[in-house]
């Protein structure tokens, strides 16, 4: 998984509430076996005016010219403004795959789904927890201000504005953890490689009917 430290960013306003999985990346694109190739899937049938199927060429699908992501000066977008309960409905880590696959790496919103909100910890996006009074300010300056970019520096738990104000979050000390150093749960458990291998070679002394062998 990436590190994340610090990103300088262009912010894209999503303003709606109650987002779930399913609008962010519909059911059909499950069918999909990689982790990859979702990006160009996300919000299919807000960003799309024709039905998405898994393999589609999607440079010349109909786009929608009132679809936030459509428009010219959120091209390049990698933090994501939403609204309250964002990443409901179902628990498909499918979600978080096509936003980090399209290129956000930080979601700032008043509130999440639980599940959504680990799974974005998982994958290397930060999701960022803000007060109701806060979100609506960035809301009107990111949508009055073409090119709105914030400066996001994990490692202090804040965000600068374009004119230099700075607005701290929360972030629970183990999450932040992991994703300055770029760990998912395989990284975490690849930390503990020797204390696994040990146990392994001990066992097959203690235990060797546990680990068959196998005639050449």
């Amino acid at each position: 998984m990436e590190k994340f430290t610090q990103l300088n960013a262009i912010v894209a306003p999503l303003n709606r509430a109650n987002v779930d999985t399913d609008a962010i990346i519909p059911k059909q694109f499950l069918k999909m076996i990689d982790r990859t190739g979702f990006g160009r899937y996300l919000f299919d049938e807000w960003r799309y005016l024709d039905h998405g199927e898994p393999g589609m060429d999607c440079s010349d699908r109909p786009r929608n010219p009132e679809f936030v992501l459509n428009q010219d000066r959120y091209q390049g977008s990698q933090v994501l403004l939403a609204r309250d309960n964002f990443g409901c409905g179902s628990s498909r880590e499918h979600a978080p795959w096509a936003l980090q696959d399209y290129g956000f790496r930080v979601i700032i919103a008043p509130s999440y789904a639980d599940i959504f909100f680990n799974n974005c910890f998982k994958n290397g996006i930060l999701p960022i927890v803000l007060p109701e009074a806060q979100i609506d300010q960035l809301f009107e300056e990111v949508e009055s201000q073409p090119g709105y970019q914030l400066r996001v520096d994990l490692e202090a738990q804040s965000l600068t504005t374009p004119s230099g104000e700075a607005i701290t979050f929360d972030i629970d000390p183990f999450r932040k953890h992991c994703l300055l150093e770029g760990l998912d749960d395989i990284g975490l458990t690849l930390q503990k490689i020797e204390a696994i291998e040990a146990y392994e070679s001990r066992r097959r002394t203690e235990a060797p009917w546990l680990f068959p062998t196998v005639d050449a």
